[in-house]
């Protein structure tokens, strides 16, 4: 999979690109990651990508024309999805990450400054997308989100490709608490369960901790399931 990431801050991405399992889906080739600084495809002779909003109002907006001659330029012939990073977007879950991940290439504009210049989705942009219901200095962080979540989802980059196959949100619910040596820490001691050696206790104890940590960090997640559940069944009828 190739990300191409347009950005007026090129500097924040290698301490994040270059290191842990990032790193080394590049190194595999499972990953292609090029960084492109904004600046270089403004025709403003001072570089500049950002100006007033018409109609005022506070700060400044990130222009139409660099953003789009970037993203032209860069997406060439190739196939490739444009995601526009804005708190405006739909929010990224992990079904959503799924789909993107099945992607070979992806365009991540990261928005700065008050936002963008709506000319820019309106022609270029194929999807927005968010991280959160929270607002941020740029779109650089949460691009940087958005390639370690799908990287991981490339086949072949995780070590232990069970680790998909039990990640959290993905049944719909938090993981279950973990523990390792030692069995017993400052008087803690780790549940006789999984000790015992029983891997269909074990099974049953975690998927009903799961249950419970859902239950009381985020039951939200369990009544989008319900919902969900509904539909699908209301679709059979």
């Amino acid at each position: 999979m190739r990300f191409d990431i347009i950005t007026i801050f090129p500097e924040m991405f290698a301490p994040v690109l270059n290191e842990s399992m990032i790193k080394r889906a590049q190194a595999k080739r499972k990953v292609t990651i090029k960084v492109h600084d904004l600046r270089a495809y403004t025709k403003d002779k001072h570089k500049k990508v950002d100006d007033r909003p018409f109609g005022g109002g506070p700060g400044m907006v990130m222009m139409a024309q660099p953003i789009c001659d970037a993203v032209k330029k860069i997406k060439g012939r190739r196939k490739a999805k444009v995601v526009l990073l804005c708190p405006t977007g739909k929010t990224l879950t992990q079904q959503k990450a799924r789909s993107l991940a099945r992607l070979k290439n992806l365009i991540l504009v990261c928005g700065h400054y008050e936002g963008v210049d709506h000319r820019v989705e309106a022609s270029v942009v194929d999807e927005t997308v968010s991280i959160g219901d929270y607002v941020l200095t740029g779109g650089e962080l949460p691009a940087m989100v958005l390639v370690d979540c799908l990287t991981r989802l490339i086949p072949g980059v995780l070590g232990d490709s069970a680790s998909l196959a039990d990640e959290s949100f993905d049944a719909g619910m938090l993981d279950y608490p973990q523990y390792t040596r030692p069995a017993d820490f400052n008087g803690m001691a780790v549940p006789n369960v999984l000790l015992s050696g029983n891997h269909h206790a074990v099974k049953h104890w975690r998927n009903e901790q799961a249950m419970i940590r859902t239950r009381k960090k985020r039951p939200d997640l369990l009544k989008t399931n319900r919902r969900k559940e509904q539909h699908h069944g209301n679709e059979h009828h």
